[in-house]
C-alpha cells in the first residue's frame, strides 16, 4: 500500500465483491562435446546438456525429444547441446551447463566415476531434468533414485488420461488452469511416492483411464529446490513422437526447462497440510468479503482473482487465525501495487487493517521498506536475497512470441509468497526463499489473533492472486515473541 495520495481520509464504502465470471527431428549426437548445429549460449550464458543413452528400452520418441528441447532453446534464450556418450560426464565438461536433460534414459548408463562426477555437479549447484524413462535408469545409485524422485514401476497401454496440476505458480504448470488437462501418453507407475520429499507439480486422476496402481495418490510431475545443493525437476510425460509436437506438453518441458536453469523461480520444497481457503471457483469465495472500495474480477477457467479499482480490501471473514502457514500465488504486469494483510481485526473499513496489522507488500519500485517483500513502513526484506528469488513484472518492450513469457504485453510469472506467523513473529518466504523476519513488538498491534487479506489498491493497479491455502500451525507459548 503506497500512501493516500494527499487524501486526508479515505471514506469507507461496504461493497459485495465483483465476480466477472467471467517441429524437425534428428538423431542426438554422440560425440560429448557440443552437437553439430549447437546454437551459441542464451543471454544469461545458459547451456543446456541432453543426454539420451540407453542400455535397455529405447524409446523411438528420443528424436523427436532432443529436436523439441533444441527448439524449446531458442524459444527460452538457452543454448542446447546432445550426446548419448556418457564420456560427457566429467567434472570438467560439466560446469559447462546450468543443467541437463536426462530424456527417456534406460538401464545402467554411467561408471562409477560418471556418477561421481555427476553427483559433484549437482552437489555444486548443477540441475536435473528427467523426462518419461529417466525413472527407469540407474536404479542401483542411490544418489539418483533421490535425485529423480521415484523409480519406474509399471504401465499400462498408452491411453488418454486427465492430469491436474497441483501447482499453480511453476512455469511448469502455470499454463494449465484449474480443468483437468487431458492428453494421451504412456503413463508410468512408481515404486514409491515423491510427495513427502518433492514438491508435486501434476498428478494423474486414476478413474480417468486403467492402469493406475497409486490407490489414488499418483504423482506424475514434481521438482525439488534443493536436493544436496542442486536443482531437480522430473516429469513423467514424453513417451509419444505426438508428445513433442503438443503445445501444452511443449510448455510444460519449457517452464521446467526454464526453472532447471535459473531464468524463474518457484517455490520447490514439498508441501502437505494446507487447507483451500481459495481455489479458483466462486462457491470458495463464500467466506470472503469486501471492505472499501473497488472488487476482484474472477476468472474460473485459471482460477484468479484480479485487482479492480479500490482503494480496498478483499478479506476472509469466515474464521480468525493464529499460529499459521499462509500461501499464495500472485503476479502483476508492471509497477503494481497491492499486498497481504495479516493479524487484523474484523472490519468494513479496509484502513482498520492498515492501522491495527501488518502488511506484505507488493510494488516494484518502491522504498525498500515500502516494496515487494517488506513489512510495509515497519521493515525492508533482505533486498539481495529478495532480488535472486524474485520473478520481476514483464516489460511491454520484452521480446518473445505472443503468449510466451517475456511477450508484449504478457502478465509476467507467478510468485508464491509464503507468510508465516507463530506468536508476535513473521517470516516471508518468496518462492521458497526467506527474505523477511519480523517481530511485533507494538503494544497496539498483535499477530496472535486476526484475519487476513489481499488488497485492490486502484485503477492503474493490477494484480492477480491465486491458490490461497492455510495449515495451522502449533501455538507459540504466551509471551514468546518466536
Amino acid at each position: 500500500m503506497r500512501s493516500r495520495h494527499g487524501r486526508a481520509r479515505l471514506l469507507t464504502v461496504t461493497a459485495a465483491a465483483a465476480l466477472l465470471i467471467g517441429c524437425v527431428s534428428g538423431p542426438a549426437a554422440s560425440e560429448p562435446g557440443p552437437s553439430p548445429g549447437a546454437g551459441a549460449a542464451g543471454e544469461g550464458g545458459e547451456r543446456v546438456l541432453v543426454f539420451s543413452k540407453t542400455a535397455g528400452f529405447r524409446h523411438d520418441s528420443i528424436p523427436a525429444g532432443v529436436a523439441a528441447v533444441r527448439e524449446l532453446g531458442a524459444e527460452g534464450g538457452f543454448a542446447v547441446d546432445a550426446t548419448e556418450d556418457a564420456a560427457a560426464f566429467t567434472a570438467k565438461n560439466l560446469r559447462r551447463y546450468d543443467a541437463v536433460v536426462w530424456l527417456s534414459t534406460t538401464g545402467d548408463v554411467l561408471d562409477t566415476a560418471q556418477q561421481r562426477a555427476f553427483e559433484g555437479y549437482i552437489r555444486g549447484g548443477g540441475a536435473y531434468v528427467g523426462v518419461h524413462a529417466a525413472a527407469d535408469t540407474e536404479y542401483d545409485w542411490p544418489f539418483y533414485a533421490g535425485l529423480a524422485g521415484a523409480y519406474f514401476q509399471s504401465h499400462p497401454a498408452i491411453q488418454r488420461a486427465k492430469v491436474h496440476a497441483e501447482d499453480h505458480a511453476h512455469p511448469a504448470t502455470s499454463h494449465l488452469g484449474t480443468g483437468a488437462w487431458e492428453r494421451t501418453d504412456e503413463w508410468y507407475n512408481y515404486r514409491s511416492n515423491p510427495r513427502a520429499r518433492a514438491r508435486v507439480l501434476a498428478s494423474l486422476d486414476e478413474s480417468s483411464y486403467a492402469g493406475g496402481t497409486m490407490s489414488g495418490d499418483h504423482p506424475i510431475a514434481w521438482c525439488q529446490s534443493d536436493y544436496q545443493g542442486g536443482r531437480s525437476f522430473y516429469t513423467g510425460g514424453g513417451h509419444t513422437k505426438e508428445s513433442y509436437a503438443e503445445p501444452a506438453f511443449r510448455r510444460h518441458l519449457l517452464g521446467g526447462l526454464r526453472w532447471a536453469v535459473g531464468a524463474v523461480q518457484a517455490d520447490c520444497r514439498p508441501e502437505k497440510g494446507y487447507t483451500s481457503v481459495f481455489d479458483g471457483t466462486a462457491a470458495s469465495l463464500s467466506g470472503w468479503k469486501q471492505a472499501g472500495p473497488g472488487s476482484f474480477a474472477l476468472d474460473e477457467n485459471h482460477g484468479t482473482l484480479t485487482t479492480v479499482g479500490g482503494m480496498g480490501m478483499l478479506w476472509y471473514e469466515r474464521r480468525q487465525l493464529g499460529a499459521y502457514s499462509l500461501k499464495l500465488d500472485w503476479r502483476m504486469r508492471g509497477d503494481d501495487n497491492s499486498g497481504i494483510f495479516v493479524g487484523f481485526p474484523a472490519s468494513d473499513d479496509p484502513w482498520s487493517a492498515v492501522n491495527n496489522g501488518y502488511e506484505i507488500q507488493i510494488d516494484a519500485t518502491d522504498v525498500p521498506e515500502k516494496t515487494t517483500g517488506s513489512v510495509y513502513g515497519f521493515k525492508s526484506a533482505d533486498l539481495k536475497k529478495r532480488d535472486r528469488a524474485l520473478n520481476p513484472p514483464s516489460s511491454p518492450s520484452s521480446p518473445g512470441s505472443p503468449g510466451s513469457p517475456g511477450s508484449p504485453g504478457s502478465p509476467g510469472e507467478w510468485n508464491t509468497y509464503e507468510i508465516r506467523v507463530e506468536g508476535e513473529r513473521l517470516r516471508v518466504y518468496l518462492n521458497g526463499v526467506k527474505i523477511n523476519d519480523f517481530t511485533n513488538t507494538d503494544p497496539a498491534r498483535s499477530l496472535r489473533q486476526g484475519h487476513i487479506g489481499i488488497q485492490n489498491h486502484g485503477d492503474a493497479d493490477e494484480v492477480s492472486f491465486r491458490n490461497i491455502r492455510v495449515k495451522e500451525l502449533p501455538a507459540a507459548r504466551p509471551g514468546a515473541g518466536h
